[in-house]
């Protein structure tokens, strides 16, 4: 199969909003369709695009809080489905997984929390499970997925996509990947010390 990948549907995620404006409208601009839920779905419907909420892919609803809206096989199907396997292919069309091109994700600011000095519960509360969740997905399939995995990097796409459409390239999307696990490590590193009192 082609290196060049097309992005049709972008799952956004974000807990930082700032930047994501000029991203968004360079997507829907490409024709590119949104996925997305709580309050990241109410800034991209605010600014005037659809957006379908994940629940209306799962039919489950967000739960316990808040701490499960994205876990679920029909949005890491939608992910990890390897475009060019036949038996995925199958899979995705059986048990109705939509395609999911596009990660963008901007993880719970567990740093700034404990830096804020906040309650040991509220620290809890910060460290981001299905964000990580889908960084790590996005950033496995990068064959066929681009995973932005902060706001950091909101400007790398932007650019991609204003010289290309919405269009990557292997290369693009394999840079993307070693990002993500950058963010997810230097993330997950920043809990452990936390537990070991190293703040």
């Amino acid at each position: 199969m082609s290196e060049t990948k097309e992005i049709k549907t972008a799952l956004i995620s974000v807990f930082h909003k700032d930047g994501l404006e000029e991203l968004l409208a360079k997507l829907n601009q490409e024709g590119v369709k949104f996925l997305s839920t709580g309050g990241t779905q109410s800034f991209i419907e605010g600014l005037g695009y659809e957006c379908q909420k994940v629940e209306e892919v799962t039919t489950y609803p967000s739960i316990l809080g808040g701490r499960v809206k994205t876990l679920h096989p029909k949005v890491f199907g939608g992910i990890l489905a390897r475009r060019d396997n036949e038996g995925d292919r199958k899979e995705m069309q059986k048990y109705e997984i939509p395609a999911i091109d596009l990660v963008v994700v901007d993880l719970y600011p567990f740093e700034q929390t404990v830096a804020s000095g906040a309650s040991e519960q509220d620290i809890i509360e910060k460290i981001d499970i299905g964000g990580i969740s889908l960084i790590r997905a996005g950033a496995k399939n990068f064959k066929d997925v681009v995973i932005v995995p902060s706001k950091a990097e909101y400007s790398v796409l932007l650019d991609i996509l204003k010289k290309n459409g919405a269009k990557t390239e292997l290369a693009d999307r394999r840079m993307f990947a070693e990002r993500a696990f950058g963010v997810s490590s230097h993330y997950d590193t920043a809990i452990h010390n936390w537990f070991c009192g190293k703040q």
